[in-house]
Formats: structure tokens, C-alpha cells, sequence
């Protein structure tokens, strides 16, 4: 997959930066943003329920384990391992029941990646989301970085909130509906602001850890 082209990026923070003053800000400050990109593959879902509700680093380092023991990640391998040796990586048991449940729909044809890249995004969410262990968040996130659709959304994000809120200079940070809500002034370009937050917020904590006290 290759992610929008830079051109496409630019004429989307333009718009979205006229639409909402918190991305405009964004975008005054970091410019167009880095385009996250992944293969659209089993292992890219593996990889994202691997970083659910886990911190960067100690996701990192389970996922590492992962592809250790499986040199390659794919539907077969999955299925034909001992759920107790991916557990022993770091995966709880339901993310190892979710790993197999989407190896076993991809080897059934339930699932078609391929099918997802190439359907409308509409369609692409309601194949994805129609697999057990398949959520809205890891279908908007594999929508984003493995498909590079522009306007996939991962509702309920806590960075993309709070990047918001700091941008927005408030104190009370939106509830996830009232988020939700707010987001429809950026279609067709939620992801697109989605990047732009991410990458505003990941730059701030770039920016404190940098100034932190040295020794």
C-alpha cells in the first residue's frame, strides 16, 4: 500500500484547516503530516490487536516476540501453533482467540483482503467488522494505514481527543459522542485529521521529553 500522495495530503489539511481552527493550528505548526503505512495483510490486523490498550513500548516488545516465533505471520502458521506459545509472547488469551477467529475466516474466505483494499469503504468496514475479533477501532485503523483511506475514522481515539482539546485551548475535553459528532466538518478527511492530531500530540510529548530534567 502506498499512502495518499502528497499533493492529495496538502489539498485536504488546506480544507480541513479552513473547517476547524484546533487543525488549522496543526497545520500551521507541523505542515502536512507523515501518512502512517502498512502492508494490508493478516499480520498488519495481528500487529494492531497486538497494540490494543497497551503502551507503545510494551506492545512493541510482544509483538517483536511474535514475529520471533513466527518468523512470518500468516493465517496458516497461526492456526497450526499452540495458543499457548503465542500467549507466551505477551498476547492474552482473547487476542490469540482473536488472531485465530481472523486466520480462520481469511483461510475460509469470509475475510478477503484483497476484496477490502479494493471495495468502497463503506463495504471494506462491514467485512471487516463482520469477523470476530475484528472492532471498529482495529477495522478504522487497518482502513487508515494498510488501505490509506482518507476518510476512515477510529472513533472513541483518547489521543485524537485529547490532541483536540490541547489544540482547541479548553479545558474539558469532548465526551466521545460529542467528538464524534464534531468530526463530521472533516469529511471526507477524518483520517486525514486524524493524522494531523496524531502527529501534532506525538510531537508535543516529543517536544516535554526533550526538555525534561537532564541528569
Amino acid at each position: 500500500m502506498t499512502a495518499p500522495s502528497r499533493r492529495k495530503l496538502k489539498a485536504a489539511c488546506e480544507t480541513l484547516a479552513a473547517a476547524d481552527p484546533a487543525l488549522g493550528r496543526a497545520y500551521d505548526e507541523l505542515g502536512v503530516p507523515h501518512w502512517r503505512v502498512g502492508d494490508p495483510c493478516y499480520a498488519a490486523l495481528c500487529r494492531l490487536i497486538a497494540y490494543q490498550q497497551l503502551s507503545t513500548k510494551a506492545a512493541g516488545t510482544i509483538w517483536g516476540r511474535t514475529e520471533t516465533l513466527f518468523g512470518e505471520v500468516t493465517p496458516q502458521a497461526v492456526l497450526a501453533a499452540d495458543p499457548e506459545d503465542i500467549r507466551a509472547c505477551g498476547m492474552s488469551r482473547p487476542k490469540v482467540r482473536h488472531m485465530r477467529s481472523i486466520a480462520e475466516a481469511i483461510t475460509r474466505g469470509d475475510l478477503d483482503l484483497q476484496r477490502v483494499c479494493a471495495t468502497d469503504l463503506e463495504s471494506a468496514r462491514r467485512e471487516l467488522v463482520s469477523v470476530k475479533g475484528i472492532g471498529p477501532w482495529t477495522a478504522e485503523l487497518f482502513l487508515l494505514y494498510s488501505v490509506g483511506a482518507m476518510d476512515a475514522f477510529p472513533v472513541g481515539d483518547v489521543g485524537l481527543m485529547e490532541a483536540h482539546k490541547l489544540l482547541s485551548e479548553v479545558e474539558t475535553r469532548m465526551e466521545i459522542k460529542e467528538f464524534t459528532a464534531h468530526a463530521e466538518i472533516w469529511r471526507p478527511y477524518r483520517g486525514v485529521a486524524a493524522h494531523m492530531l496524531w502527529g501534532w500530540i506525538n510531537d508535543l510529548r516529543d517536544k516535554a521529553g526533550r526538555a525534561g530534567p537532564q541528569a
